[in-house]
């Protein structure tokens, strides 16, 4: 003889085992709605929202170091904007350590959702203290360079030449590492299909900060263009004696 299993709810309710409503308790109450992180455009993300931002940073700054890397090849007529795109180059780069070192410090102060997504390969981590020492180098004789003129000495610019060097082949191996993730950082799957989650927890945040870092940049180029003259000058009277 089967058995109809029941279970009672209420008063003089029943209802068979397993129909519970998805969306509420088994005595008709609903669940309190859950705070669905997509609902948070500026602070939400995680350790997924923070590797896209980091990723999104290094591949402007690539872009941005391949425009310096054409303005050395013809130094003497571009230095203008060597030394623009040089200044531009302050804020992704700043934001970029500041990615880089929330991740660090949330790792290792033993955040569950970090510890669970792991650390960066190894040889990313060996690297990484010289990427951050190649990139205060090279910005801060960089700026040093442009205050004191052309007449600066010859240690100051051989630091500069020797850390963007170093910074550039560090910056490109870390960029270049986490190449095999981008897909998975910046696209999700959808029945099959790869698509661009334009509603990804914390875009909107991203978004401000990249461009935020990239605006606080460029007012940085545009108030120190007044020192762009002593340089063009220099250049202008070595190229033509």
């Amino acid at each position: 003889m089967a058995v109809n299993r029941q279970m009672s709810v209420g008063s003089g309710f029943r209802r068979p085992i397993g129909s519970e409503p998805q969306d509420g308790y088994s005595d008709g109450r609903r669940r309190p709605a859950r705070r669905n992180s997509a609902h948070r455009p500026l602070t939400g993300g995680g350790t997924a929202g923070n590797e896209r931002l980091t990723a999104a940073t290094g591949i402007v700054l690539i872009v941005l170091l391949a425009v310096i890397g054409v303005t050395i090849l013809w130094l003497r007529p571009l230095i203008s904007v060597h030394l623009f795109i040089g200044l531009v180059l302050i804020g992704p780069a700043t934001l970029k350590l500041a990615s880089t070192g929330y991740r660090f410090v949330r790792y290792y102060s033993s955040n569950p959702a970090y510890r669970a997504r792991g650390a960066p390969p190894l040889a990313l981590r060996l690297s990484a203290p010289i990427v951050v020492a190649s990139t205060v180098a090279v910005l801060v004789t960089g700026v040093a360079l442009l205050l004191s003129g052309p007449g600066s000495s010859g240690t100051l610019r051989t630091l500069h030449k020797l850390s963007f060097i170093v910074w550039v082949a560090f910056t490109v191996i870390h960029v270049l590492g986490h190449l095999p993730d981008l897909q998975k950082t910046f696209l999700t799957g959808s029945k099959g299909r790869v698509e661009y989650n334009v509603l990804a927890a914390g875009r909107t945040g991203r978004i401000i900060s990249l461009l935020g870092a990239l605006l606080a940049g460029v007012i940085l180029a545009i108030v120190l263009t007044g020192h762009f003259g002593a340089w063009s000058h220099f250049e202008a009277f070595h190229h033509h004696h």
